[in-house]
């Protein structure tokens, strides 16, 4: 039993550490907990607490759910700083991807990457030119669909429907049947369109 802990600790040891430990000494000292309790409960050594706690060595896992239970917090805690550390994504304006689908010009504005397909979505500027209509969305497909008008006036055509939209119009719908964005003016019409999962930018 005592090899193994060694060789859980060693493997420890060569983990790239996340900075857990002083939330962990804090959260103990508040308690009024020594790190032998702490380590008593977690079911490890107090010298891998301490180290811990020390951002010597990034815990497994297992061990940081050991702890956090010997402790009473939750992982949300826990991670919340490294959350707020994730990179921000910026696409500048020269650098915009654009897709055309006949007349229609669709334009990148954002983007997520490397997130779970259900979380994941792409937003772009619409533009349609007089008399003029998109096409993808005929057939319907997976996802939901969420829009806001900013130049012009269109009409939305969801199944049977229809369904004027001036500027500053918003609207959200499941994609999964027909629809389309139309324009019966003679003025360019303009949009700013949120889609999950993307369909257009999703490489």
């Amino acid at each position: 039993m005592l090899r193994q802990q060694n060789d859980v600790e060693k493997k420890e040891k060569k983990r790239v550490p996340y900075h857990f430990g002083e939330k962990l000494r804090k959260v103990r000292e508040h308690k009024g907990l020594t790190l032998k309790v702490v380590a008593e409960k977690a079911g490890v050594s107090e010298s891998l607490v301490s180290q811990i706690e020390r951002n010597r060595v990034s815990p497994a896992i297992d061990t940081l759910l050991a702890l956090a239970d010997a402790l009473d917090i939750n992982l949300e805690f826990l991670f919340d700083e490294y959350r707020r550390e994730r990179p921000v994504k910026i696409i500048r304006a020269g650098e915009r991807r654009t897709i055309a689908e006949d007349d229609v010009m669709y334009e990148e504005i954002a983007r997520t990457v490397g997130t779970e397909t259900e979380q994941a979505l792409e937003a772009y500027v619409i533009t349609i030119p007089a008399g003029s209509h998109t096409h993808r969305g005929s057939y319907g497909h997976i996802g939901h669909e969420y829009g806001i008008i900013t130049k012009g006036k269109a009409v939305l055509k969801y199944e049977k429907n229809e369904y004027e939209l001036n500027t500053g119009d918003s609207v959200s719908f499941p994609a999964g049947t027909s629809h389309m964005i139309e324009n019966k003016t003679k003025a360019t019409v303009e949009a700013i369109w949120i889609v999950t999962p993307p369909q257009r930018f999703e490489r």
